[in-house]
């Protein structure tokens, strides 16, 4: 198309394939690992979360251009919504389809430099640029190959661990410094809304996804079994949140966290019926609940 050759057709797909509205939800769940590492006494160091911010925003940025580049023949068949579907901009001929590649070969590189950087420099610690460094590779591997996940009924549990555990513990660690397994531990809840939100998101894509070869579980398995599994999570989710209240997180936390329970039911009542956002919103609602928790917990101590 005329457009491919467009110089602002092509900056314009390099913005549209950020998915802005996923990076804004991407920085909100790194935010809420500060939030944790405040809670448990961590010191504000404004350098940290710039410099580990700056290098995961790139990285993010990768995984979204090389998911773009990978999903060119599903993205072109699907109907997109705000969470699935991709930006639409390969498609339309904003951009021919190797720009995707190499943005994200230029932003994972930058992230990966940025970081290594601060943590040379004594900024950072050297368990961040780890965490890093697991995020980059499963991102990639959702959608590239050798593993290419996401189309092999693989993706929704890659996702729901990346972006569910090891990106608020990027948080964490960005200001506490260090790892540990009761942030890991306290994240499972919200990491399995986050799986519940990529069966919602894959359901909307079945058809392009079955017709392109991208078997998500969508694509696998029969609505009733999957209207299962959503319960049996979703369940687990709230479940593990009780038996973690203690140490591990503190009441208040898990008591706010109850307020996505009405979206999450929603969610599950409608999956694979229709389309709706509710375990997006859920999961956000539910991140933003537990952030205000770890505050309030933290003022009361």
């Amino acid at each position: 198309m005329q457009r491919c050759n467009s110089f602002f057709g092509v900056i314009f797909a390099l913005w549209a394939m950020l998915r802005p509205l996923i990076m804004l939800s991407v920085i909100l769940v790194f935010a809420a690992g500060l939030v944790i590492a405040l809670a448990d006494g961590a010191s504000f160091v404004l350098a940290r979360v710039v410099w580990g911010g700056a290098g995961l925003l790139l990285v993010i940025a990768s995984t979204h251009y090389v998911n773009e580049y990978a999903d060119y023949e599903t993205d072109a068949l699907t109907q997109r919504t705000l969470y699935s579907g991709g930006s639409g901009a390969l498609p339309s001929g904003y951009a021919p389809r190797w720009v995707a590649l190499a943005a994200g070969r230029v932003t994972l590189g930058l992230g990966v430099i940025v970081v290594v950087l601060a943590v040379v420099q004594g900024g950072l610690p050297v368990s961040l640029l780890v965490i890093l460094l697991l995020g980059a590779g499963g991102g990639w591997m959702y959608s590239m190959p050798p593993l290419k996940l996401a189309w092999r009924g693989w993706g929704e549990l890659d996702n729901a661990v990346l972006g569910g555990i090891l990106l608020p513990l990027y948080g964490y660690v960005t200001l506490m410094g260090e790892v540990r397994l009761s942030v890991v531990i306290g994240c499972i809840p919200f990491a399995l809304l986050v799986f519940n939100n990529l069966l919602a998101t894959t359901w909307a894509d079945r058809e392009a996804d079955a017709i392109a070869g991208k078997y998500t579980l969508a694509t696998r398995w029969p609505p009733r079994r999957l209207r299962g599994l959503y319960l049996v999570v979703a369940l687990l989710a709230f479940g593990l949140l009780v038996l973690l209240v203690g140490d591990t997180l503190p009441s208040i936390v898990a008591l706010l966290s109850l307020v996505a329970v009405p979206l999450v039911g929603w969610g599950g009542l409608v999956y694979t019926r229709r389309f709706t956002p509710a375990p997006s919103f859920a999961m956000m609602i539910f991140l933003l609940a537990q952030m205000l928790g770890w505050y309030a917990n933290s003022i009361a101590i």
